[in-house]
């Protein structure tokens, strides 16, 4: 059988971020409660950053990094959002002319809340294994920013951000999807998936979410048991204690997928709580390092865990990961691949932390700004520029040439590169 999996890797997480422990004491939240989230940072979108310049971002070094005949045989783009600013025209457009790639190559757009990213990555997979173009390669993106919003006049707690707030983040990765599978080789078949109708969470409108935060932790719950429950039935002798070395979860905040690994394990394994501490200290927490400083970033943040366990775990041997992934109203995948440490050490190289380390960190001043300067580039926004006076040091601060979007002419945007 073909090989497949993730021939390369990287996530980029834009240029500016806030410490969410100020920003939860400047919002006057329970101190106590914000413990739980197990959150460290969130990475805040700029006026001049959208889900493209986050995309396009990520996915620059993998394409620079190929030979012009590896480059041509990228067939397929696929870009996995829930943050789309068109109805119609798809980002991955965008994506596909900013990186210089062959016209012949299918380019489309998926959205299922946050499943968008594990959806695009099962679809470059299956289109690997059919053959149908021997030696073919996928780019899947997934990119989402949150993008809070004050109307004029309004005070940032009209809304109901509450907990939302700091946990809700803004970043891409970026998959490329082959026969070669360097980072993560995929076990085939070995998928269990499990959705159905549920409100839990959604956007009726194009830059507002709604949802019942009870009913999404309960629904997750419910997915991620079911999902695996249905894995392994498919794959015989599967255990969820020793089968796989670590576990990458969808990671809205820390603190929920602490929740749904001790769910696990007391169902499944009947585990003491000190087991299930020590469990989750192993398995789980290499995978939540740089989720805790980024925030949930939607369709990209099963693989962005994904990409922090490999980054983090212990490699010496090669180790099976199990994935989870969720995307509310809804649907959910449970399936798992082999990493070895030649995955760690060509991940570790893409500098994913360091890129963290260098963005810069808002005042909240500054972020109280930011909310309002965001009107000026909601859903349909028609003609705008940004404004590069606002946080000139952000544009600067990863050190490299960064994407930018420069202008939306009569809805089209232009971007730029600055350095």
């Amino acid at each position: 059988m073909v090989q497949v999996g993730i021939e390369a890797m990287n996530a980029f997480a834009g240029t500016a971020f806030l410490d969410v422990k100020k920003l939860a004491a400047h919002r006057g939240l329970d101190m106590s409660r914000f413990e739980n989230l197990l959150m460290k940072e969130k990475s805040v979108a700029l006026p001049c950053e959208d889900p493209i310049t986050y995309a396009v971002n990520a996915a620059k070094p993998l394409i620079d990094a190929l030979s012009p005949e590896e480059r041509d045989r990228i067939e397929m783009v696929i870009t996995c959002t829930e943050s789309a600013f068109d109805f119609g025209k798809s980002m991955s457009t965008y994506c596909h002319d900013l990186l210089g790639l062959n016209r012949n190559c299918r380019l489309f757009e998926l959205k299922n809340a946050c499943y968008s990213g594990v959806a695009g990555l099962q679809m470059a997979i299956n289109f690997v294994l059919s053959q149908t173009s021997p030696g073919a390669k996928v780019l899947v993106i997934a990119t989402d920013i949150s993008r809070f919003m004050v109307e004029e006049g309004g005070e940032a707690l009209s809304a109901d951000w509450s907990f939302a707030e700091p946990s809700s983040g803004s970043g891409a990765v970026a998959m490329l999807i082959s026969d070669r599978p360097h980072v993560f080789q995929i076990d085939v078949g070995a998928n269990g998936y499990y959705g159905y109708e549920v409100m839990d969470t959604c956007r009726p409108s194009t830059d507002g979410d709604a949802g019942d935060t009870d009913l999404s932790l309960l629904s997750y719950l419910t997915c991620c048991e079911n999902a695996y429950l249905e894995y392994q039935k498919r794959v015989e002798g599967a255990d969820f204690s020793h089968t796989f070395g670590y576990l990458a979860y969808h990671t809205p905040f820390g603190g929920m997928v602490k929740g749904a690994h001790r769910n696990m394990l007391r169902k499944l394994v009947k585990a003491k709580p000190d087991q299930i501490e020590a469990d989750f200290n192993k398995r789980v927490t290499p995978g939540l390092q740089h989720c805790q400083r980024v925030g949930n970033i939607m369709g990209a943040t099963a693989a962005l865990s994904l990409a922090s366990t490999i980054e983090h775990g212990d490699f010496e041997l090669p180790q099976r990961v199990g994935v989870f992934s969720y995307g509310s109203g809804c649907c959910s995948e449970f399936f798992s691949g082999i990493a070895r440490k030649e995955g760690q050490e060509r991940l570790r190289a893409q500098g994913i932390g360091a890129r963290l380390d260098r963005r810069h960190e808002l005042s909240m001043p500054q972020y109280d700004e930011l909310l309002e300067r965001s009107r000026a580039i909601k859903f349909g926004t028609r003609n705008m520029e940004p404004d590069t006076s606002f946080v000139p040091e952000a544009y600067r601060a990863l050190g490299q040439p960064v994407l930018f979007l420069k202008q939306i002419r009569e809805f089209h945007r232009e971007y730029e590169w600055i350095s």
